[in-house]
């Protein structure tokens, strides 16, 4: 969440900056009002308990002169302002409450660098890569010639070569849900081996709970805001998570880290689970778009001088994998109107489909600033001030595979209907060359 203080230091600034993201000024009049009603009550509240402690040593004193009298009527006085005391210090507090709420319920900031817009139709693309043309500067992308053979959608293909059941899928738990089979199923377990293997050289791997309680998802900022496409176990009041980033986040909550330990870097492989509840005219077929799926997260808490340079070699390693599959895809550079809640700055990489004729989503590379750490209270000491500041937090993924694995399918399909396997991933499918059609 924000710092407060930046609000009540320069509150057109913040309101200026927030109106990029759609957040209107009268949210940000709330806050500062709750604010204000807060800091009164704080410091009356205070002013209240000096008296009382005041009082309390005068009648110590009268009493030990003997002077019961006065004594008795300081009781009388310290009563009255203790009944004072307790109605405002429950006030306080609940003036408290209702500050962090309002403060859970506004965005980050926009990094200065995020491009300004409304929506994903002003996002940037940066650059884009593919097998033949390289890395390319500028938003003109050359498609390679695919073939006809290539332009067939995934779910047609995972159908034919019996590698993708959506039907039976769907029978077990309903519609969005995927079931990969034979060598389809063994291709997602290689993107996520190839991945963990290629972080495992400085990135910490980590099997978090899929489960976590809600205070868990209130520090990545997907609650109260994504409630919605959340799947709750009421019963226990706990979360499916969306995202590895939401256990991992919190892995250091409440704790104060040594400046010396950072960066830190963890990865994870998870399942995945969102009900996409705004998914409504959406593209839906195939694996466009899902209940569940499976991802590789990266993720640091970084000091605010390293977060610049963890966001690159985050995006870059990202990036990477793409291009070890040989899967043209562009970068995007989200402007303020497309940010996630929680993100000061995002990169996106989208992966060519030539069975869809889509650029599909495959990673988004956050920073996020202390917006996270000061909601899951993630802190380190600063070796030359001694003095505790809040960690900076920027995941990506890397990468989320049922739309990788859709592109893949596609890209390497054969006139023969068969797919030829990336070689990058051949020593994680038991040496095999293609997945043969039948």
């Amino acid at each position: 969440m924000l710092d407060i203080r930046i609000v009540r230091e320069d509150l057109d600034k913040v309101k200026q900056a927030l109106a990029t993201r759609g957040v209107a000024p009268g949210l940000l009049d709330e806050l500062w009002d709750l604010d204000q009603q807060a800091r009164t009550a704080s410091t009356k509240r205070d002013t209240l308990r000096a008296e009382v402690n005041s009082i309390s040593k005068e009648i110590a004193q009268l009493m030990r002169s003997g002077d019961t009298v006065s004594a008795g009527a300081l009781r009388d006085r310290s009563r009255a302002i203790g009944d004072e005391l307790s109605a405002l210090e429950s006030r306080a507090g609940e003036l408290d409450v209702e500050r962090r709420e309002a403060l859970l319920r506004i965005p980050n900031l926009p990094s200065e660098d995020a491009p300004v817009g409304v929506s994903e139709a002003d996002n940037l693309i940066v650059r884009w890569w593919s097998p033949k043309s390289g890395m390319q500067n500028g938003s003109e992308i050359n498609l390679p010639d695919y073939a006809d053979y290539q332009r067939k959608p995934h779910w047609e293909i995972g159908s034919e070569l019996k590698i993708l059941d959506l039907e039976r899928a769907a029978k077990i738990s309903g519609s969005m849900f995927p079931m990969f089979r034979g060598l389809g199923a063994t291709l997602e377990r290689a993107l996520t081996s190839m991945a963990l293997d290629a972080h495992s050289d400085a990135f910490e791997e980590i099997r978090p709970p899929t489960l976590v309680r809600s205070a868990t998802m209130v520090s990545t900022g997907h609650l109260p805001k994504f409630e919605e496409d959340a799947y709750r176990l009421e019963r226990d009041d706990l979360y499916a998570i969306p995202t590895a980033e939401v256990p991992l986040t919190s892995l250091a909550k409440d704790e104060i880290l040594l400046e010396e330990d950072l960066p830190v870097r963890l990865s994870a492989f998870t399942a995945c689970f969102r009900r996409e509840a705004g998914s409504a005219g959406r593209d839906t077929r195939g694996l466009l778009r899902l209940h569940e799926f499976d991802k590789v997260e990266i993720l640091s808490y970084a000091t605010p001088d390293q977060a610049a340079d963890m966001h690159a070699e985050l995006l870059r390693r990202a990036e990477s994998l793409l291009q070890r599959l040989g899967l043209t895809y562009r970068v995007l550079d989200l402007c303020t109107g497309d940010l996630g809640n929680s993100s000061k700055r995002t990169f996106d990489l989208e992966a060519y489909s030539p069975g869809t004729g889509l650029w599909l989503e495959v990673s988004s590379v956050s920073w996020f600033g202390d917006y996270q750490a000061r909601r899951a209270n993630i802190r380190f000491r600063n070796s030359k001030s001694n003095q505790i500041e809040f960690v900076h937090t920027l995941n990506g993924s890397a990468l989320a595979w049922a739309r990788i694995w859709a592109v893949i399918v596609e890209t390497y399909r054969q006139s023969d209907g068969s797919v030829t396997i990336p070689e990058e991933l051949r020593p994680y499918m038991r040496n095999l060359e293609k997945i043969p059609s039948p």
